[in-house]
């Protein structure tokens, strides 16, 4: 199209798979399949199905690892991390304790508490 990525796309992409992959992806030097792109750090998995119903289904399934837990922890996780890339150390230090004041106490944590998790032992 003659143009470049946008919208932080480029960025992220560095952000990702390193400079070096990226200029081979983007400028389509590097032809990418699915084992291509897991075994340069682009995605994470490859589902098995290439059936569309059963590709949603595999999808949802696998995405169930990442959100088991509390809605607000995973959310306090989440941007604990984010922070890490979009902040200096100190800054992204103080987002990570500011992040934990807000679970420190609240239900889920007092609910690992009482069932005497590996901190009771």
């Amino acid at each position: 199209m003659g143009i470049i990525p946008s919208w932080g796309g480029a960025t992220r992409l560095v952000e990702i798979i390193g400079g070096r992959q990226a200029l081979k992806v983007l400028s389509g030097a590097l032809k990418l399949d699915s084992e291509k792109a897991l075994n340069i750090g682009m995605v994470d998995d490859i589902l098995p199905s290439s059936d569309e119903t059963e590709c949603l289904k595999e999808a949802q399934e696998w995405l169930q690892q990442f959100i088991k837990g509390p809605p607000e922890v995973i959310r306090a996780l989440k941007k604990s991390v984010s922070s890490c890339k979009e902040l200096c150390l100190e800054e992204a230090l103080q987002r990570e304790r500011d992040l934990l004041g807000t679970v420190w106490g609240g239900p889920a944590n007092l609910e690992a508490v009482a069932r005497k998790g590996k901190f009771n032992k």
